[in-house]
């Protein structure tokens, strides 16, 4: 489970931003084609904040859809999932643009 080591990283961001100053709210952006499963990244936030400045903060995720460039119809289009065919005109010839990023995006503090 990977979303534990992401857990982890995102506690070290969090502390290095806020300092000694308490976190109410850590607002995350993670693609759609990111591959983090949400349940088990909240999970893990629940478990590595504790003793942090996080240690009672919400974790919001707002979730990015993924974006690829369609190399047949030369679009740029919405996909859900990787290996998804473009929604216009069925090709497979997709290369990622975006949602495939995880950023911390604003923390509240106390």
């Amino acid at each position: 489970m990977h979303e534990m080591s992401l857990a982890e990283g995102l506690i070290q961001v969090v502390e290095e931003a806020a300092g000694a100053r308490t976190v109410r709210t850590v607002r995350l952006e993670i693609g759609r084609l990111a591959a983090v499963e949400l349940s088990a990244l909240r999970f893990a936030f629940e478990v590595v904040r504790q003793g942090t400045v996080a240690q009672d903060a919400a974790l919001d995720v707002v979730a990015l859809p993924g974006q690829a460039w369609c190399m047949k119809c030369c679009q740029t289009v919405t996909i859900e999932a990787r290996g998804d065919g473009c929604p216009r005109c069925g090709s497979h010839q997709l290369q990622v643009t975006g949602g495939d990023e995880m950023r911390v995006k604003e923390l509240e503090l106390a």
